[in-house]
């Protein structure tokens, strides 16, 4: 991975002006920084077992310093084998989900870009169902959805090289046709499954929830995720002359189709990862790096890092919402859907010239 890294640079790139355009201030930095960590703490007392932020700070703490136990046992199954699993898969699928948006609307230089352009979502779908259809269990399920997910987004690449055009615009041809011809999959597969078991099983699946995360789960997503985040940080300032367009970053030393190349497997490695564990959830590639860009700006170097902090944040609280507002837990998807389509007008409407 390091090899591919430094081959992408022929040259040192010299973009002062650019770089040191969008710098955020003190203020907006500890606010990023300080908001995963809060919802992080807030969010153990939500859910239908209640726990007092008392107790809560009081078993966190017995990890560390030996305290008289002054809370029923149930309490510390609670706090590290049910919600802080879920927790960290929360902020795992945020971070993911926005990541890839944030990067692929760069790389794409299209703000209506969300991490599923190329397939990935769908194929992971199709997996996921095909698993289930067959009573595969939740690791099988996890173990297809990942594949396929892969699967779908390296056919939009062989399919895009197999087509002598502008390399942008065949890869995302490639992958609304690769996209639908695993939905139509997934179509299929819900039409033929059965409608009293494994119907409702695909269906709930689809809508997105983190109901059945365990720390294997975790264990299980966080290396791809990772394997997938930590390229795209350390090549972010880079993404802001692939931004610029082909001659543009040609110029400048940048190897475009290997910077692209590495663009689309990590990002398809996050994305297929977090889909795997939570199911379709939408909205989230789309509109936090819109809320990232109003206040950071355009410059990558400050784009991902808010990207990934707010992305996480962002799919926490709503977690927290749907296990906390009523006594059935709501599925994630269909929160993101109304809280994402309003607020993505809004973002739209009060700014128009960030893409310019």
């Amino acid at each position: 991975m390091e090899r591919a890294i430094k081959s992408i640079i022929k040259k040192p790139i010299t973009l002062q002006c650019l770089l040191s355009q969008c710098s955020i201030d003190s203020r907006k930095s500890m606010l990023l920084l300080s908001l995963p960590i809060i919802v992080f703490i807030f969010s153990f007392p939500i859910g239908q077992y209640p726990i007092s932020l008392e107790q809560l700070i009081k078993i966190l703490i017995s990890k560390v310093v030996p305290i008289e136990h002054t809370w029923p046992a149930t309490l510390d199954i609670v706090v590290f084998q049910i919600r802080l699993p879920r927790i960290i898969a929360a902020m795992l699928v945020g971070l993911a989900l926005s990541t890839s948006g944030a990067v692929y609307q760069g790389m794409f230089k299209n703000p209506l870009v969300s991490p599923d352009i190329l397939g990935a979502s769908a194929g992971s779908a199709f997996g996921a169902a095909l698993a289930i259809y067959f009573s595969f269990g939740i690791l099988g399920i996890q173990v297809m959805s990942f594949l396929f997910g892969l699967t779908a987004v390296f056919l939009t690449y062989v399919i895009s090289n197999k087509i002598r055009h502008d390399a942008i615009l065949t890869l995302v041809m490639a992958g609304i046709v690769v996209g639908t011809l695993f939905s139509s999959g997934t179509s299929l597969i819900k039409y033929i499954a059965d409608p009293f078991d494994k119907l409702p099983a695909i269906t709930f699946w689809l809508m997105g929830s983190l109901s059945s995360i365990n720390s294997r789960d975790v264990y299980i997503s966080i290396i791809p995720i990772f394997a997938g985040l930590i390229p795209l940080y350390l090549l972010r300032w880079h993404l802001n002359v692939l931004s610029l367009g082909e001659e543009e970053a040609r110029a400048l030393g940048v190897d475009t189709s290997r910077l692209r190349l590495l663009v689309i497997l990590c990002s398809t490695l996050m994305t297929a990862s977090a889909v795997s564990i939570s199911g379709i959830i939408g909205w989230i590639g789309l509109i936090i790096p819109h809320l990232a860009r109003m206040l950071t700006g355009p410059n990558y170097k400050d784009l991902l890092p808010a990207s990934i902090f707010i992305g996480s944040s962002y799919l926490l609280l709503v977690d927290d919402i749907a296990r906390g507002l009523a006594s059935a837990e709501i599925p994630l998807g269909i929160i993101t859907s109304l809280v994402g389509a309003p607020f993505f007008i809004y973002l739209l409407s009060k700014t128009p010239r960030r893409w310019t």
